[in-house]
């Protein structure tokens, strides 16, 4: 049999590449976790190794970018699920051509936050997407911060909120970026507080009126 030349090769490990990719997004329901409290969205993706490749070594790099597409595509399939604060879905935002064309920017800008390497030269890695890259391409694009912001609390804790985690709350008229949790974290024990006393069509409404803007973080503390 002649031997196969370098395009041939390189073509052959391409094609072993997808299909691992396929296998490992093979299926219906997306397989992705959703932590309000860190404020991501993740998924595992498996690469599995190149059984051409001369060792585990070289194996490792086409597996790597295979695991890291299969956790993009589990994202893909995974985020639309998740419920939008004014109604919805961002399923049913996916639905306007310009939403979904950054909703898929923002997957395929995933970052990966853990990747285990395999003695055979397979990769298991996880991707994260930001729940704010999510709200931000719902609402348009990155918030609009004018040059008055930066004398706003970077970090505002809302206590007492009567709402459920979702994408996209508002604060008085600001849309801002969101983290929900049970307990205030330690990086956030000197921050503001302020009383939530309302919480409908997607908006929080506070007590001491508007504290903070479209440049600060609200920490949600939910009963």
């Amino acid at each position: 049999m002649a031997s196969l030349d370098r395009a041939t090769v390189v073509g052959m490990r391409h094609v072993a590449v997808m299909f691992a990719i396929g296998l490992a997004s093979r299926g219906a329901r997306a397989e992705v976790a959703v932590d309000w409290a860190k404020g991501v969205v993740t998924a595992e993706g498996i690469g599995i190794a190149d059984r051409h490749a001369p060792n585990p070594a070289v194996a490792r790099g086409t597996s790597r970018r295979g695991a890291e597409e299969a956790a993009r595509v589990q994202l893909a399939k995974g985020l639309g699920a998740l419920p939008v604060a004014s109604g919805g879905t961002v399923a049913d935002k996916a639905k306007d051509a310009a939403t979904k064309a950054r909703l898929d920017r923002a997957v395929a800008q995933a970052i990966a936050v853990a990747a285990q390497p395999e003695t055979d030269g397979a990769w298991k890695v996880t991707m994260a997407v930001p729940i704010e890259a999510i709200r931000q391409a719902i609402d348009g694009g990155p918030r609009q911060v004018a040059a008055g912001d930066a004398r706003a609390p970077v970090v505002v804790i809302v206590d007492g909120a009567a709402a459920k985690p979702a994408v996209g709350w508002t604060v008085g008229t600001s849309h801002v970026a969101t983290v929900w949790v049970k307990d205030v974290p330690a990086w956030a024990k000197d921050a503001t507080h302020v009383k939530a006393t309302s919480a409908k069509a997607g908006n929080l409404g506070l007590g001491d009126g508007t504290v903070g803007n479209a440049a600060t973080l609200y920490v949600i503390v939910t009963p």
